[in-house]
């Protein structure tokens, strides 16, 4: 397919779109259809037909738009209406009322406002596609502009000047570690090819909890990565691609087959892209779902049929990486930013953000906070603002106590940082990290060794157990943090864990074990009176710990003090 006849196409569908007065999306993402969205879909195409509309009104399955605490979300976007928490005909009227109210007023009872400062003040970029077009049919992709960016890349651009556009938006990788995207690409193309190979991947092994953000692209707008790896391997050289992706994520992996399919057949990958010289063809790799394979080198090993376990670097991947060629690993949203890049310029990109962290950032809300779901900010965004107005503040009039960022690598940040710009450098420092994404919030019936506890077994039941610091120390740390929230531990078992933090953070092999600490790091700097009272008091603020004193209900300490210095 050339520009032209892309271009021809997109027409094509947007005449067609123009002869629908009510097209009605219903969100068919993995959170509402998980409240029988699909159902919801089939009531609506039901009703529709029953009142004889199919000419004038078509039900349109989509993307995530983002809520899921009100989920199952339905939209007409005829009128901008939206409608909340519907259910399909077997439990009650929804379906019928919608339907029936398309040329009269809405169904007050389930509408909620778009005006909403969760919809109004995102800034998407990567998601904008989502809750717009049918996952599972690539002219709706090609009708929002979709593949245009990569057959002008390949017609009128040097490779080159496509790295150029990328760094001069400033793009970061949106994995955790923020390396410069533009820079790796770089790296890569200047790299000799081994036994005339390249390769690009794409890091799906998205495993942190409360962490949702790339699942979610990828069930909502798959051909966006797709068309973004395509534009990498044109950028560094390379013709054949991966995506790593969990094999717990089966919505995700059909959506990514059926759009590798569909991008095919219309000679957007495979062989001589567009009538040229390009070729680049995409396979998926599933992972067993372990947590170190998000890591660069343990990745590469999973890919290549190998136990996935890290390895020392240097060689970096981008100079000896898959089956020791060099390869560019990107994750889901930074492949998912490339093609506006190049629709819209570099400079374009780099004037949202923050001077050091340009572009947006989409993070999976999560916690005790009302407005649930997925999100995209631009940087900078202060945290406050992300958690009282988008995330619509604390329910049940509970106090604020911590966010924690990044994931089980990330750290807990307490109050007195809530107008802090939300930003690489900011989160890191208060010793925190942006992480894939995850943002989970904590209120005050929140117990902070017992979160540190929560994460550090996380970290250490995913250890691979390569090298002895993340093995032996994760489990040293989780036994003590045991100790600390039972009420049995000495104020030398808290020294010993100040100790482990370093001692684990510098010795282990890689970024697991490296970054394990920060949770207790972060809760020791920032609650250090919570394990102050668990040791010397026996007792627990938040009333979560089992066997220690709760204030106002049971404020005796239980057994014999310790003694602290702090």
């Amino acid at each position: 397919m050339t520009l032209d006849e892309l271009r021809e196409l997109a027409e094509t569908e947007r005449e067609k779109q123009t002869q629908v007065k009510h097209e009605i999306h219903v969100c068919t993402a993995a959170a509402c259809l998980s409240q029988r969205s699909d159902q919801v879909k089939a009531s609506l195409e039901a009703e529709i037909k029953a009142h004889g509309k199919e000419d004038c009104c078509k039900v349109k399955g989509v993307g995530c738009m983002g809520l899921c605490a009100a989920g199952p979300l339905v939209s007409d976007e005829s009128n901008g209406r939206l409608y909340q928490n519907v259910r399909p005909a077997d439990e009650n009227t929804d379906t019928k009322e919608i339907v029936a109210s398309l040329e009269s007023e809405p169904v007050e009872r389930l509408s909620l406002s778009p005006e909403l400062p969760f919809f109004k003040e995102q800034k998407k970029i990567v998601l904008e596609n989502s809750g717009k077009i049918d996952p599972e049919r690539i002219e709706d992709y090609i009708c929002a502009g979709g593949y245009e960016a990569l057959l002008t890349a390949l017609t009128e651009m040097r490779p080159l000047e496509v790295i150029e556009q990328i760094t001069k938006s400033g793009l970061r990788g949106r994995g955790g570690a923020g390396y410069p995207t533009g820079l790796k690409w770089s790296t890569v193309a200047k790299a000799s090819p081994h036994n005339g190979a390249k390769y690009v991947i794409c890091n799906g092994d998205e495993g942190d909890p409360g962490a949702f953000m790339d699942r979610s692209v990828l069930e909502s707008d798959p051909q966006r990565v797709l068309e973004g790896m395509a534009i990498a391997a044109y950028a560094v050289g390379a013709n054949r691609g991966f995506i790593y992706v969990r094999a717990e994520y089966p919505l995700a992996i059909k959506r990514l087959k059926i759009a590798i399919k569909q991008a095919e057949t219309m000679g957007l990958l495979g062989a001589n892209i567009a009538d040229t010289t390009f070729s680049f063809k995409i396979e998926l790799r599933l992972g067993a779902g372990a947590f170190v394979c998000g890591e660069e080198t343990a990745l590469i090993a999973s890919v290549e049929g190998k136990r996935g376990n890290p390895r020392p670097r240097p060689p970096y991947p981008a100079q000896e990486g898959l089956w020791n060629a060099p390869t560019l690993i990107n994750n889901v949203e930074t492949f998912a930013n490339v093609a506006p890049i190049i629709r819209n310029g570099g400079a374009w990109y780099a004037a949202i953000g923050t001077e050091k962290s340009k572009g947006t950032k989409v993070f999976a809300l999560a916690g005790r906070v009302a407005n649930t779901g997925l999100i995209e900010i631009p940087m900078g965004m202060p945290l406050r603002h992300v958690i009282y107005q988008l995330g619509g503040g604390i329910p049940d009039n509970r106090r604020f106590k911590a966010a924690q960022t990044g994931g089980p690598s990330g750290g807990c940040i307490p109050e007195e940082y809530l107008d802090m710009p939300v930003d690489y450098e900011s989160l890191a420092s208060v010793g925190s990290i942006m992480g894939s994404g995850g943002l989970i919030v904590m209120d005050e019936t929140s117990c902070m060794p017992d979160v540190a506890k929560y994460f550090m077994d996380f970290c250490c039941t995913e250890s691979c157990g390569k090298c002895i610091p993340c093995r032996v120390g994760t489990v040293h740390m989780h036994n003590l943090l045991s100790r600390i929230t039972a009420g049995e531990a000495t104020p030398e078992d808290l020294a010993l864990l100040e100790r482990l933090c370093d001692v684990v953070r510098n010795t282990s092999l890689c970024g697991l074990g490296q970054s394990a600490p920060n949770p207790v790091a972060t809760t020791l700097k920032y609650f250090r009176k919570e394990y102050i009272d668990h040791i010397h008091h026996k007792r627990c603020t938040a009333g979560v710990c089992e066997g220690l004193a709760r204030p106002g209900k049971d404020d005796k300490p239980k057994g014999k003090p310790a003694e602290v210095t702090a």
